[in-house]
């Protein structure tokens, strides 16, 4: 699909990935591989695909509408858990995830580059 998106010469394309991809947890072999599966095709489509810039951002734990599924004090506490844990002392929100795939389109030297977007969840 990648290979049939117009997108001009110098133009961007940026894929979501997950950090499970260097942080596995139990019983998340596949989604691990998936997303170790993404970072590297977007490496390889940023040389198959130039000019077209290729990137991708692998974020941590974001409250988004993807969680609405889990009861809502069990989310709440998975989030305040997680919170807790991390250095920034917040788990993420889209906008954090939209602010880097702008950074991506905007800085035209970036392809090939992974960006962990984790609220230092790899640090940690």
């Amino acid at each position: 699909m990648a290979r049939e998106a117009e997108i001009r010469p110098g133009g961007s394309l940026t894929l979501v990935t997950g950090f499970l991809s260097v942080r596995p947890r139990p019983n998340s072999a596949v989604i691990s591989a998936a997303n170790g599966a993404l970072e590297s095709l977007a490496r390889a489509l940023a040389l198959e695909l130039a000019p077209v810039r290729v990137n991708a951002v692998s974020p941590g734990v974001i409250d988004t509408p993807i969680r609405a599924a889990m009861p809502e004090a069990a989310r709440r506490e998975m989030l305040a858990k997680t919170a807790a844990a991390l250095p920034v002392g917040r788990v993420g929100a889209a906008e954090d995830i939209a602010q880097q795939i702008l950074s991506f389109m905007a800085n035209g030297f970036a392809t090939g580059s992974i960006v962990y977007v984790d609220g230092g969840a790899l640090v940690n």
